[in-house]
């Protein structure tokens, strides 16, 4: 009987079974994240080579201009060294790490969760899925509220594939998507992108994307060749954020 017992296991009939409980379901980026990982011993011995808990999130990909929606790991802990979980036995793991400054913020359609995957020997691994809401840290969320101060709105937040010109740690962007609703840039300007490209706790790097609004046929041409957007990278520490709106208007008013 244990001979079928654990060629059961091996397959997935019970085999050791994982939840992660997560202190909290809302951090900020850069916040540190607490919790437990349970792990319930299945019908026989079995041996767990590790416990690994990642950062995932979702971004669209295109290939052969065909767009599908991807998962992309941030960032991957162990969180156990090998060990011996025993027949309906049960084992808490507690664990802490800090979520990366650059995380994507979960807004718009962007998602991320925390994977725990159990590497059993011999055995199917088991995993867990818990959804988490990321706010931007401190000097991102700065850096969106003066936008908005100019008086743009957000419409759209999306994680897209990036181009290798501007690919850092992972392989997608997150696209901020400002329109002008009131304020000096309503009617002269289309839209204003905004992609955070690196972030410290001091300083962000950002490009800022102008898109024109077209006048007259020759903006339409210029439009059709996307010839009206214009590109520009900016730094911002915490000790600029004070004048930054000022700076942001200028560059603006500078290529609308």
């Amino acid at each position: 009987m244990a001979f079928f017992k654990k060629m059961a296991a091996s397959i997935g009939i019970g085999s050791a079974k994982v939840d992660t409980k997560i202190e909290k379901t809302a951090y900020n980026a850069g916040d540190q994240i607490k919790g437990e990982v349970e792990i319930y011993g299945g019908n026989v011995e079995q041996q767990i080579n590790a416990i690994y808990l990642t950062l995932y999130t979702t971004y669209i990909k295109e290939v052969d201009d065909n767009k599908y929606t991807a998962n992309a790991p941030i960032q991957k802990y162990k969180v156990s060294d090998p060990f011996i979980i025993n027949a309906n036995e049960t084992k808490i793991i507690p664990f802490s790490f800090i979520i990366p400054l650059d995380v994507p913020i979960t807004l718009g359609k962007t998602k991320v969760w925390v994977a725990t995957e159990l590497d059993i020997r011999s055995g199917v691994d088991s995993g867990d899925k818990d959804y988490i809401d990321i706010q931007p840290s401190e000097i991102a969320s700065r850096v969106l509220d003066e936008v908005q101060q100019l008086g743009f709105n957000l419409r759209k937040v999306e994680c897209e594939q990036a181009s290798y010109k501007y690919r850092g740690n992972y392989p997608f962007i997150q696209e901020f998507e400002f329109v002008p609703t009131s304020g000096a840039f309503r009617g002269r300007l289309d839209e204003l992108e905004i992609v955070f490209l690196s972030q410290s706790q001091n300083q962000v790097e950002i490009l800022i994307q102008v898109d024109r609004k077209a006048r007259g046929f020759g903006g339409f041409l210029a439009e059709a060749l996307d010839a009206d957007e214009t590109h520009v990278r900016m730094s911002i520490t915490q000790h600029d954020l004070n004048t930054f709106g000022e700076q942001l208007k200028q560059v603006i008013s500078r290529y609308s």
